[in-house]
């Protein structure tokens, strides 16, 4: 689509995708016709408490560039691997319904990375930023305080299939042309975990690049005055244009 007139949204719509509280997302439409839509998944280790508000100061980033957005919330921490993945498919396809162009633009921030990764189709974009990619090696390393271990609540070993499953790295290729933002700095998701990715996907045939910066911190990954965010939207706006 062709941006025309882009500015500020008009007031968000929550439109929900199954019956459960956090099976919803949150609709935002810039003035104008929107260029596509962008989903933005949220993280948080997989745990209740952390809700797609971490998410939300990026939305008039996108809006304002003529963007519409689709900010989704999923069930998390006791519902399980299978109830997130079902979420997954349910608001990605909600999402697409919404414009006459399927492809979306996927963006999604450490779990959400993994859960972006794992969602896109053909023709879609993916942004991963400082994204979980191979979960036995992240259990195996306790990383987010043995984040892990407490949604997977088993062993790799114990339940190989679910773990491979909810893994990119044991899904590539991608079937969407993905950018990955990583700090070198990041203490929560160790960026090697990244790069062992990005060599597996582009081994598998991947339109796939790293934007790696010397630092920038977890959460700074989502501040809307990060420094990647430039480069970020410029590849933004060279997918769109193909």
């Amino acid at each position: 689509m062709t941006a025309t007139a882009a500015g500020p949204a008009g007031p968000d719509r929550t439109l929900r995708y199954g019956p459960g509280d956090d099976q919803h997302l949150s609709f935002s439409v810039p003035r104008g016709q929107a260029r596509g839509t962008v989903v933005l998944i949220h993280g948080g280790y997989w745990r209740a408490p952390f809700t797609a508000d971490l998410m939300r100061p990026l939305v008039p980033e996108f809006t304002d560039r003529g963007w519409a957005v689709a900010n989704v919330e999923y069930r998390r921490g006791r519902a399980g691997w299978p109830a997130m993945r079902d979420d997954l498919a349910s608001a990605l396809a909600l999402a697409r319904s919404q414009s006459s162009d399927a492809r979306l633009a996927i963006f999604g921030h450490s779990v959400g990375g993994q859960l972006a990764l794992l969602g896109g189709e053909p023709g879609d974009a993916i942004v991963a930023l400082a994204p979980v990619t191979d979960l036995a090696r992240g259990y195996r390393e306790g990383i987010g305080e043995g984040a892990v271990a407490e949604f997977f609540g088993e062993r790799p070993d114990a339940i190989a299939e679910t773990y491979a499953a909810a893994s990119p790295l044991a899904q590539l290729p991608p079937r969407g042309e993905v950018m990955i933002v990583h700090g070198a700095d990041d203490a929560r998701v160790p960026v090697g975990h990244t790069r062992d990715y990005l060599v597996g996907a582009q081994a598998a045939g991947a339109r796939a690049s790293l934007l790696e910066l010397p630092q920038l911190s977890h959460l700074d990954a989502i501040a809307p005055d990060a420094p990647h965010w430039p480069k970020v939207h410029a590849w933004l706006g060279q997918w769109a244009g193909r």
